[in-house]
């Protein structure tokens, strides 16, 4: 069944035709993010339970906010990859059955080339977004895209760090990590309940352990003490250091508020029969939200998984 809604600054190099979401930078109250302001003034400026809901024609309704806010992490597996029966031609049908039938009020994705994320714009019109790849301005790579429902939000402020020792350093490789890695955030109210809120994405470094906990470190500490919802496939299982310190820092994994004694909870399958490993797939939260429901979406579509790892998704309200 559906659910009832209500109702610049030039675009850079990154921006894509008829993209609007790399403008204004600073509007209503400050925040406590100073390194993602500035960052953002001198880079992108210038230029419930667990319940599907399959009905995307309800975005064009009234939004309902005793419904709860609906969030979805998804590492849709970037779409160059050689994986043969999996490959994005074949699969890219069952990712966006997945987000239509959860139909997220916000969507954070990993590892979203421009091609995916052009399709998913496509096909996402209640939404508007922001996703810079991790290269930087004009970067054709991956990016942690933000996907959030226009009818629903305002967006306030938004940014994109680095997570290496110096964030604001485009492209800069942290520790012992593979590769750039990043994290998205955005500044949204909410329109029906005027919470405000920092909904951030990211994607840790799959090799580096150092890289990994430190990461987790530079999250715990950047945001402030701003509610947030912070989602993205940290390539940490839950006992991990890295994990450890997000908790430690007051980060609270959805999940588990839900299904505190749950045991079936692996989120990455590498494309085989069954999860490889643990949960390494997040939606945490710190600051005045209350958990309403969680889930881990491990169902094939069309007889095979979407992608490489599973979505995961919760629901919040305001407190």
């Amino acid at each position: 069944m559906g659910r009832r809604r209500v109702g610049t600054i030039d675009p850079v190099a990154l921006c894509p035709p008829n993209c609007d979401l790399l403008g204004q930078t600073s509007i209503g109250a400050p925040m406590r993010i100073t390194t993602a302001l500035s960052f953002c003034l001198l880079l992108w400026s210038a230029s419930c339970k667990d319940v599907h809901t399959p009905d995307s024609d309800a975005a064009a309704s009234a939004f309902d906010p005793s419904e709860g806010l609906r969030v979805m992490s998804f590492n849709i597996r970037y779409g160059t990859a050689n994986d043969g029966d999996n490959s994005w031609p074949n699969r890219k049908e069952q990712v966006l059955e997945v987000i239509r039938e959860y139909d997220p009020d916000l969507l954070g994705l990993q590892e979203a080339l421009p091609f995916q994320s052009k399709l998913l714009r496509e096909n996402l019109a209640s939404h508007t977004w922001y996703g810079p790849g991790r290269l930087g301005p004009g970067d054709d790579g991956e990016a942690c895209s933000i996907y959030w429902r226009k009818d629903r939000f305002q967006k306030l402020d938004h940014g994109t760090f680095w997570l290496s020792p110096s964030p604001g350093e485009v492209a800069s490789k942290g520790w012992d990590a593979a590769l750039p890695r990043i994290c998205s955030w955005v500044r949204l109210i909410d329109l029906g309940t005027k919470g405000e809120f920092i909904y951030a994405n990211t994607h840790f470094d799959h090799r580096g352990e150092e890289a990994r906990l430190e990461s987790a470190k530079l999250l715990a500490s950047y945001f402030g003490d701003d509610p947030i919802i912070l989602t993205g496939d940290f390539n940490a299982d839950e006992p991990s250091p890295p994990m450890r310190a997000l908790r430690d820092a007051g980060f609270l994994d959805s999940y588990r508020s839900v299904f505190p004694d749950a045991t079936e909870v692996g989120t990455f399958t590498g494309f085989q029969e069954a999860p490889t490993r643990g949960k390494i797939d997040y939606v945490y939260y710190r600051g005045a939200l209350e958990v309403l429901g969680a889930s881990i979406d491990n169902k094939r579509r069309a007889g095979r998984w979407p992608s490489d790892h599973f979505p995961v998704t919760a629901t919040f309200r305001f407190q």
